[in-house]
């Protein structure tokens, strides 16, 4: 791909939305990891928000490399995304494990959902696609483990 003003700042939109999201995920699996009994989930869920926040990195370091500045403090528009986390967290206040479990479900498949359509776009490069499809990758491995657990 050529490096244009255009390709460069559609590259750096589509880390932003993924970042937004592993955000979602990272206070998701925090909040679930407090609220959740079983010390084996609670530990679970801690290195999901751990791998997440590892993800953000990657990211950053994927949008720093294109030349731009990831300093996003002000935080970008989580927009509906961020509204099923919060409706996530509603449901951990009362302890319940299997909504808990449902909520990290619901969150995850938001997260392959943006990862998929981010890799469709196509306006990464292609060392970019290769980090955003081992985040993919590892996403959907924990949706089955977290499956798994609703079982």
């Amino acid at each position: 791909m050529i490096h244009t003003d255009e390709t460069t700042k559609e590259a750096v939109k589509t880390l932003e939305g993924l970042i937004s999201i592993l955000e979602d995920g990272k206070l998701g699996y925090t909040n679930a990891a407090e609220h959740v009994e079983n010390p084996a989930m609670k530990t679970d869920f801690l290195e999901y928000a751990r791998e997440r926040a590892l993800f953000i990195v990657e990211l950053q370091d994927e949008i720093n490399k294109l030349g731009k500045s990831t300093d996003t403090s002000g935080g970008g528009p989580l927009g509906a995304l961020h509204r099923t986390w919060i409706d996530i967290k509603s449901s951990f206040t009362g302890g319940d494990t299997e909504a808990i479990i449902n909520a990290c479900i619901t969150g995850e498949e938001a997260a392959i959902e943006k990862y998929k359509t981010a890799l469709e776009e196509n306006h990464l490069e292609h060392n970019q696609v290769s980090v955003v499809s081992k985040q993919l990758n590892s996403i959907q491995n924990t949706l089955s483990q977290i499956k798994m657990r609703a079982n």
